[in-house]
């Protein structure tokens, strides 16, 4: 590929050339090469090589737009490519002043150095105007042409359309800080809007709010629906949630089916309340998906400035905390306290010793007895494991177990109180009592490949047996991986262990896997039976969720009975047995010893 250097001489009716090879990927990287060429061609006269090229020949093979001008700026030479860049004829540039295609005109006497000094700015953006009112952005290298006594003739400009380049930077750039999916500010931008939020905060002393919220059983969605229908849910939930708010407000999604929300300019901090309502006001109409309506809930976690951190990553990191305390306890939103934060030096103190804790016996289980309606005798028994620490004293189970599922100690954990509930029972069953015990499994424990032959060993070794053992599973678990669940306790139950559905009515378990599963029993959850003496709602919860139970063949544990006159109600509705402190609270193992003795509850 050649390009020509072209350089005014005096009249303008000749040119002088010169060939010289051009990168193989375009002209940019050349057109200040092109001028300076131009200009040693005047130094040297080679003007015996033009009559090998006529000068329009020349002008025609140039890939860059050229045009030469006077020292009165009028263009007075200028090629093809120049032509159609601009979307005029030669006979229109002609004479016409340069400055009539440059915006601002003034770029054109900046960008190029005087023609007196001799030499070049190369590779100098502008934005031409063309004929059609477009503006198009140019790569220009402009020159000085003088003569051999230094007087100056004109001025030469190689130009080159960089439009589409420009286009796909800016897309780029676009890319780099919008999510693409919902158009709305990415975790980039709504960082950096975060750090100014934040400078300007500090300068006028007033609070301001960092949202993350998480949509609750999204993944059930883009299961059920498939992916298209779930973006499609996400793209309507972006409009809605910036429908919701004004600028500055900040709508933005970090990925996934999180959301965040940035609220820079709060009047006082109370002001939080009346803006999350009205974004759960803007949830609340169902998402209409290909003619479905479909019901979306979200957790909000919210961090405030300067209250809960004086910097972006702070703020980020206990909005996230705030919004994971929301999901489980099902509040709909949180303000973040710092006892609940699983990242505080406390908690990281307590995941590091929870390990010696399993070596060195200092947790030990709990076990709340079971009570059948029809006999009103215990049926068996849910072990719950506690930790006395030596320093801390008690730890309440919400503080070890879910940063222990999150960590990967869960494992051991789980293998530790299987390992005690069935010693236990074989203890239990030399004195004669056969009596079952549950216990928990979490979504982590479905997923683990030597759960399996470690209980195969486990029998071995306690002489326990797995009729005596229940395992117990939440929704979430199961929904978590719904096939790698079914595959699991399929495994399970065929080794004779049983399995319950724990806390049953407050996930999102599809009645299909309800069948599919191979489970005994179904335990309502405690927050449905709780509230059945003053809440007819829940009243009717439960009795729906006894028949349905009961349809499918399942048994049914009511969790949370508290009052005798719900026991009464659960008796009238036909369930099988239920937990709670009405009946008896969790109890270490000789408590428990001496209330099987003596309680009208126990065995006699």
């Amino acid at each position: 590929m050649i390009a020509f250097a072209i350089v005014y001489i005096g009249s303008f009716d000749y040119f002088a050339v010169y060939g010289f090879p051009v990168y193989p990927f375009g002209y940019i990287p050349v057109l200040g090469f092109l001028v300076m060429a131009a200009q040693t061609i005047w130094r040297y006269h080679l003007v015996d090589i033009a009559s090998a090229f006529t000068a329009k020949q020349v002008l025609n093979t140039m890939q860059g737009a050229v045009f030469v001008v006077d020292l009165q700026g009028k263009v007075r030479v200028v090629n093809p490519a120049a032509c159609a860049m601009l979307g005029y004829q030669e006979s229109e540039l002609i004479d016409k002043i340069m400055t009539k295609f440059v915006s601002p005109p003034d770029q054109i006497t900046r960008s190029a150095v005087s023609p007196a000094q001799d030499r070049a700015i190369h590779n100098h953006a502008m934005i031409w105007n063309s004929r059609d009112g477009r503006q198009i952005d140019v790569l220009v290298s402009a020159s000085g042409v003088v003569d051999e006594h230094g007087i100056p003739l004109g001025l030469v400009y190689v130009a080159q359309d960089i439009s589409e380049q420009k286009k796909a930077e800016a897309k780029i750039q676009h890319m780099a800080f919008y999510d693409t999916l919902t158009k709305l500010p990415n975790r980039n931008m709504l960082y950096d809007r975060l750090l100014k939020a934040i400078q300007t905060a500090s300068g006028q002393g007033k609070p301001m709010a960092l949202l993350l919220m998480d949509l609750d059983h999204f993944k059930e969605i883009n299961d059920t629906l498939g992916h298209y229908q779930g973006d499609l849910l996400l793209k309507e939930m972006g409009s809605r949630l910036k429908s919701a708010l004004f600028e500055p407000d900040t709508v933005a999604r970090l990925g996934g089916d999180e959301f965040t929300v940035l609220l820079p300019r709060l009047a006082k901090v109370e002001d939080i309340h009346v803006v999350i309502q009205k974004l759960q006001d803007a949830l609340r109409a169902p998402f209409m998906i290909d003619s479905q309506p479909v019901a979306v809930e979200a957790s909000i976690g919210v961090a405030i400035y300067p209250d809960h951190g004086t910097n972006a990553d702070v703020l980020l990191q206990r909005a996230d905390v705030a919004m994971y305390m929301a999901k489980n306890s099902g509040s709909g939103y949180l303000i973040y306290d710092p006892k609940h934060d699983e990242h505080s030096p406390r908690r990281l103190a307590l995941i590091g010793e929870l390990r010696q804790a399993i070596d060195n016996e200092q947790l030990f289980l709990y076990y709340q007895p079971k009570i059948s309606f029809k006999t009103h005798r215990v049926i068996g028994l849910e072990a719950l494991v506690r930790w006395q620490h030596p320093e801390y004293g008690f730890v309440p189970p919400d503080q070890f177990i879910l940063p222990a599922e999150q960590t990967g100690l869960i494992h051991p954990l789980t293998r530790w109180v299987l390992k005690t509930a069935l010693s236990q029972s074989q203890v239990w069953r030399q004195a004669g009592l056969d009596l079952p015990v549950s216990v928990n499994l979490s979504a982590r424990n479905l997923h683990d490949p030597e759960l399996r032959g470690y209980l195969a060993e486990l029998f071995k070794t306690t002489g326990g047996t797995p009729e005596l053992l229940e395992l117990e599973i939440t929704e979430s678990a199961i929904m978590a991986d719904p096939q790698r669940a079914l595959e699991v306790i399929t495994r399970l139950r065929a080794m004779g262990i049983r399995f319950s559905l724990d806390d049953f009515g407050i996930g999102y378990s599809s009645l299909s896997y309800l069948k599919k599963l191979p489970v005994d029993t179904i335990k309502i959850d405690k927050s449905f039976v709780m509230d059945m003496a003053k809440d007819e709602d829940d009243v009717l919860i439960v009795l729906s969720t006894i028949n349905l139970a009961h349809n499918l063949g399942l048994k049914v544990v009511a969790e949370g009975v508290e009052l005798g006159k719900i026991w009464d109600q659960l008796a009238n509705f036909g369930c099988d047995a239920a937990q709670g402190y009405y009946m008896s609270k969790p109890l270490p193992v000789d408590d428990l010893n001496r209330w099987l003795k003596e309680s009208p509850w126990g065995i006699k």
